[in-house]
């Protein structure tokens, strides 16, 4: 291979190699180094090799790479370990390293399995019989584009596999309830779709409602995906304490999507100083300049078809996600460089959601609503991005589903003219642990507000491999880049291979051919792996009886935008009724589990 023959590469991981250089005689091995490096996914594990003069060339240069590829037993590896010199230590970081099924084992596509790439050679051997010919697992699913996104997955899996899936839709406002309910009396479903929120509320018995699925992972004949894809901001939401116990599908966060042709437009940008006395924003970078550009466009025809046009769009209906708006925007009032708590003093379990940089964010967040149909207080999701795609809205803080549906000629006006970018900042923030406003050149906040749906598998369940057999097949890459493509789904991107380089291994080709204009592309995944990247990040309430919580905001700034209720007044409730939630929970568990929630 050109190589000297007295220099070997010993690939330790498949893609990612350092070489182990070996002086061999016919019987025997000689390890030259002593040490080795293992990198995996970014982390470099140090390998301490014990010298081993009477090792085999067998075992010294295949089964150590074998057994990290994936072609050698456990139970063999172990037995063998010794004759290379392992110590324990070492033996036991080796194991770990081999967590998932391995990509050396895979091809990139089946003929007789084209929905499944890529795919094992142990899944394609275990495909030919229809495994699950006769068995019929049960899917509890939110009644929205995610579920609908799940049903499109259904009638190939049951092709593949010989199984069935009942699919049972659930609003939104009953779906936890219906969850628990089922959990605690009926065990009817097998699997839940699941908000990330709901979470907490899994672990509240001694043995939890839901099973880790590690164990499935690591077998070669289930669907393939390797959690390690994962953005880390979004691979928290699929875990508890250090645990996969989600199966990849949606990827929440909301970013400020706005129509860059109009921001470009001379015109606009001239009228814009003319009135305002500075340059039109494009775009907007702080809340300022957010509300400046929404007064600016709203009460005239800038889109030129004859009405009146708005500045913003928003879906802001109580019990369907709207308070995610507020909290979205509130983040850059709170959080900052100088403090990461955004819902409780880590210290007391007290609320602080009436601190003054909450009140001050709602207060702000009211100030939009002129800026936008009156009627946008009750709107749905998908009536908020209706006024966008329509071509009659300039801006929209919202998820990855609008600039999704945008390239869809049936559902949007705007595919190619659509920006992207992440939440305007603050130029100072209220450190509600210290009871102080800090001053800022510019305070961004990342977030990972929504539901990131995506399902867990009942500890009841009697059929737990054929239900997560059907959860990782949409967890492929070819089909959960298909999902994180197409707005029906209701799917956004949170895997590597879903991002462009350098931060992920996704090409703009792919995405083109899922019927994308590259350059939107381009500008949605620049914008939301910013967000999600930035330094300082909102952190996500999942412990037990955040449904709770959140509901207490929602109904709360609900009435505050109906104008039922002033800021101030609908949070200082929102507080009381929080104590009262966590007194039940018990302040110490919850306090406990709130804290250990900012460990990294």
């Amino acid at each position: 291979m050109g190589r000297n023959p007295r220099s070997w590469a010993c690939p330790l991981k498949s893609g990612r190699r350092r070489k182990l250089r070996l002086l061999y005689r016919r019987e025997s091995v000689v390890l030259l180094r002593k040490s080795a490096a293992l990198l995996d996914g970014g982390d470099i594990i140090s390998l301490s090799l014990k010298k081993s003069p009477h090792s085999t060339l067998p075992f010294g240069l295949t089964e150590v790479p074998g057994f990290l590829a994936g072609r050698i037993s456990r139970r063999h590896f172990i037995g063998q370990a010794a004759k290379l010199g392992i110590s324990a230590t070492l033996l036991s970081r080796i194991m770990a390293s081999r967590a998932y099924a391995a990509d050396s084992n895979l091809i990139d596509s089946s003929p007789d399995y084209p929905n499944e790439s890529p795919i094992t050679n142990e899944r394609i051997a275990f495909l030919k019989n229809k495994p699950y010919k006769g068995q019929t697992i049960n899917v509890m699913v939110l009644k929205a584009t995610v579920g609908d996104g799940l049903k499109y997955w259904v009638p190939k899996w049951e092709e593949e596999t010989g199984g069935k899936v009942n699919v049972a839709e659930v609003p939104i406002d009953v779906l936890h309830q219906q969850i628990f309910s089922d959990l605690q009396t009926t065990h009817k479903y097998d699997t839940y779709m699941t908000g990330a929120w709901f979470y907490g509320d899994f672990f509240l018995p001694k043995e939890p409602y839901i099973i880790p699925i590690d164990q499935f992972l690591k077998d070669p004949k289930y669907p393939y995906w390797n959690p390690d894809d994962f953005i880390p901001a979004m691979k928290t939401l699929y875990s508890w304490q250090g645990k996969v116990y989600g199966v990849l599908f949606d990827a929440d966060c909301q970013i400020l999507y706005y129509r860059r042709d109009q921001l470009e437009k001379a015109e606009n940008q001239q009228k814009f100083k003319d009135k305002l006395g500075y340059d039109l924003p494009n775009p907007p970078k702080t809340t300022k300049e957010m509300h400046d550009v929404a007064t600016f466009f709203t009460g005239w025809d800038w889109n030129g078809d004859g009405k009146d046009d708005w500045g913003i769009s928003l879906h802001a209906k109580v019990n369907e996600q709207g308070h995610h708006h507020y909290l979205t925007l509130a983040a850059p009032y709170v959080c900052s460089p100088n403090n990461k708590y955004f819902w409780f003093h880590p210290e007391t379990m007290k609320p602080l959601i009436n601190s003054e940089g909450h009140i001050r964010a709602l207060e702000d967040y009211v100030k939009f609503l002129p800026n936008g149909p009156k009627e946008a207080i009750s709107w749905t999701l998908g009536q908020g991005w209706s006024l966008f795609l329509a071509g009659h809205a300039v801006m929209e803080p919202t998820w990855g589903d609008l600039p999704t549906f945008a390239q869809d000629p049936k559902e949007s006006t705007v595919k190619g003219k659509v920006g992207a970018t992440i939440i305007p900042g603050t130029s100072e923030a209220f450190d509600p642990i210290k009871g102080k406003w800090d001053k800022f050149d510019l305070n961004t906040v990342g977030n990972t507000n929504g539901g990131s749906w995506h399902c867990v598998i009942s500890r009841f369940s009697k059929k737990k491999e054929v239900t997560y057999d059907f959860l990782a097949f949409m967890a492929t890459k070819k089909n959960a880049l298909y999902n994180c493509t197409h707005g029906f789904t209701g799917v956004q991107p949170g895997m590597k291979f879903e991002f462009f380089p350098p931060v992920g291994t996704g090409s703009v080709e792919e995405w083109v051919a899922q019927g994308w204009d590259g350059d939107e592309a381009k500008r949605y995944l620049d914008a939301y792996y910013q967000n999600l990247s930035l330094p300082v990040q909102e952190t996500y309430l999942r412990i037990p009886g955040a449904a709770e919580y959140w509901h207490e905001l929602d109904v709360r700034i609900s009435a505050v935008l109906a104008g039922q209720t002033q800021p101030k007044a609908a949070l200082d409730d929102t507080a009381q009724a929080c104590e009262r939630i966590t007194e039940r929970y018990g302040r110490d568990k919850q306090k406990k589990l709130y804290v250990e929630s900012f460990a990294s």
